[in-house]
């Protein structure tokens, strides 16, 4: 069975070892002002939030670049063209993203040009941005992006300890550089930013029911011992990421869980969550949109956050979804203008039910598992003739 619960989008991964030491600020120095330094204000005696009790998932998210284009680029395996700037694809991810380092991959395979900047990577990279020109000059290459897509290029896994000033200052500079970046309106972007900044796990249900599908009861409460949707068993999540990043590359799991009222404390927690309806469900669908296409999986666990604890466990199958199905998903993604994306539903009793939509999706484990690469054929294709059509059309200018 299945419950109602899934969060934002985070890779399925195994479990690891915590790292020995932490090198994440290489240029701090003792006489910055830590917050070891400077006394706190007094906070009240608070129990462990609910959600954060008995989440014992760790995951190191390793720094190592795999992706096949930068590789052999810097193995002098290509002859660079020293004449005008490069038509590229850019990506902005982190080094673990293998969904870009296939693409990378694919892409290579049909004379097109991706780069990447990585979040993890990114400290001390020669990077100059053209603020009156769309140019990108990369590691002394000058390029000019047709594409860009943002994925996991988050601000906590920059290397720098955001306790220090050197640290604080290098992370709100890659913000806000990051952020523009995505913005930009010179060049197209996939999944564009401005549509999707406020695309929150709230906003998702609301606009999935004015589009006529099911949802489940939902609050978002600081007290979900008190909070009852629908009146019986409940689900309690995170209104933010399912992967908490306190340390750069140290990620650690926050996934749904049952609402257990024992855990629950009678004093209100330290931030609010989302308490959702329990349903019964005969199982659960993911279903991936890549443009106009839709490519349904579906999948049977146990519980909510099986897919990350115990991954082994999860049987996941080709699927197809009704047609009516079919218009809503693809009628909701063009209203939140997102390209390449997955659906997650849950199944009770014949009827669909809508959780959310995971715009950083990722599709090579649901592949894997299902012995399919339908998804990222369906990526890589259409990343490409969406750069050949973008750059045939500025050809013609």
């Amino acid at each position: 069975m299945t419950a109602a619960g899934r969060g934002q989008e985070a890779a399925p991964r195994p479990p690891g070892p915590p790292a020995a030491t932490e090198v994440i600020d290489p240029e701090s120095t003792p006489t910055e002002v830590t917050p070891a330094a400077v006394p706190l204000p007094a906070s009240p005696s608070r129990t462990t939030p609910l959600l954060l009790q008995g989440q014992d998932y760790y995951y190191r998210s390793p720094s190592t670049c795999l992706d096949f284009q930068e590789r052999v680029h810097e193995m002098g395996l290509v002859e660079e063209d020293g004449g005008d700037p490069l038509p590229c694809v850019l990506v902005l991810a982190r080094a673990a993203d293998m969904e870009m380092n296939e693409l990378s991959l694919a892409l290579a395979e049909r004379g097109i040009r991706m780069v990447r900047i990585d979040a993890d990577r990114c400290l001390n990279l020669p990077l100059t941005i053209y603020t009156d020109a769309p140019l990108v000059e990369l590691d002394l290459r000058l390029l000019r992006p047709i594409l860009v897509w943002r994925r996991h290029f988050d601000i906590s896994a920059v290397p720098v300890d955001q306790r220090t000033i050197s640290g604080a200052y290098a992370a709100d500079q890659w913000r806000s550089v990051i952020n523009w970046l995505a913005q930009r309106t010179d060049w197209e972007h996939v999944n564009p930013t401005r549509a999707t900044c406020q695309l929150d796990r709230l906003t998702q249900l609301t606009d999935a029911a004015a589009f006529g599908l099911r949802v489940p009861r939902t609050a978002v409460t600081t007290q979900p011992g008190r909070t009852r949707p629908g009146g019986g068993r409940c689900i309690v999540k995170t209104a933010g990421q399912h992967l908490l990043e306190p340390r750069p590359g140290a990620l650690h799991g926050l996934f749904p869980r049952p609402l257990d009222t024992s855990r629950a404390s009678d004093s209100p927690e330290s931030a609010p969550v989302i308490v959702q309806q329990f349903l019964n469900a005969d199982g659960e669908l993911r279903v991936f949109v890549v443009d106009d296409k839709l490519i349904s999986y579906w999948v049977e666990k146990l519980d909510p956050a099986q897919l990350w604890v115990d991954p082994d466990a999860v049987k996941v199958t080709r699927a197809e979804i009704p047609d009516e199905l079919a218009v809503k998903l693809l009628a909701l993604a063009r209203h939140w203008n997102v390209q390449v994306a997955a659906f997650d539903l849950l199944t009770v009793d014949g009827e669909h039910v809508f959780l959310e939509i995971n715009v950083s999706c990722d599709w090579r484990w649901f592949e894997h598992r299902a012995g399919s690469t339908e998804v990222s054929d369906a990526v890589h294709d259409w990343v490409a003739g969406r750069f050949t059509e973008l750059l045939d059309a500025r050809a013609g200018l």
